[in-house]
């Protein structure tokens, strides 16, 4: 039921969040338009269908719609901005911590939550400094935030989102080799691990609706 409202509700938000992404990848084509419109939709219905009528929900859903619009533009131009990573490491803590009142073990999921992110983040900066060519900044700002709501479903749910996303990027990035005939090229990392995020979620997420 939570999930054939989510439905609708996911296509209005991402029809209306299509344009933020023109500063970046230029003007928006009604298809383009549509696409985002029909994957956010699928997120919300994905998200409503396994988390349910959950506290933790409203934070799923802003990370399926921010999430969405970063994905589509860092495939179009291999960017993550700012405008939608920096806002995120206020929003998700504060919709994660209205959630932890109403939730079992709500404290411990927020402290567990942070943890995560500054794990993650580090991770990832470090790899930034040890191989600039491997990722980007961009991709190590989101890390942090998808690493808030990885440690918020606790250490496994953590390790595999880290594992399916690493596991993704390779196969992309052999796919490219082959396609291309060549080991040189950037590719868009931010898809894989906003993939592997919402794997991670969608099996360590108790499902209620």
């Amino acid at each position: 039921m939570v999930a054939l409202v989510l439905v609708p509700v996911g296509l209005v938000v991402g029809l209306l969040a299509a344009p933020l992404a023109a500063p970046y990848v230029g003007d928006v084509p009604r298809r383009h338009r549509v696409v985002l419109g029909l994957v956010t939709a699928a997120l919300f219905g994905v998200l409503g269908w396994r988390v349910g009528f959950e506290p933790v929900l409203p934070a799923l859903l802003y990370l399926a719609a921010v999430g969405t619009l970063l994905g589509f533009i860092d495939v179009g131009v291999k960017r993550l901005p700012d405008r939608f990573t920096l806002p995120s490491y206020g929003i998700a803590p504060a919709l994660l911590a209205a959630a932890a009142p109403f939730t079992e073990d709500g404290l411990q999921r927020c402290e567990h939550a942070l943890v995560g992110m500054a794990a993650l983040f580090a991770l990832y900066f470090a790899q930034a400094l040890a191989v600039p060519s491997g990722i980007g900044l961009g991709d190590v700002k989101l890390s942090g935030v998808l690493g808030l709501y990885l440690g918020w479903f606790g250490q496994d749910a953590w390790v595999v989102g880290l594992l399916v996303t690493y596991l993704l990027g390779g196969l992309v990035a052999v796919g490219i080799m082959i396609v291309r005939r060549s080991r040189k090229g950037e590719f868009p990392f931010g898809p894989s691990m906003l993939a592997g995020a919402l794997v991670a979620v969608l099996s360590f997420a108790a499902a209620t609706g």
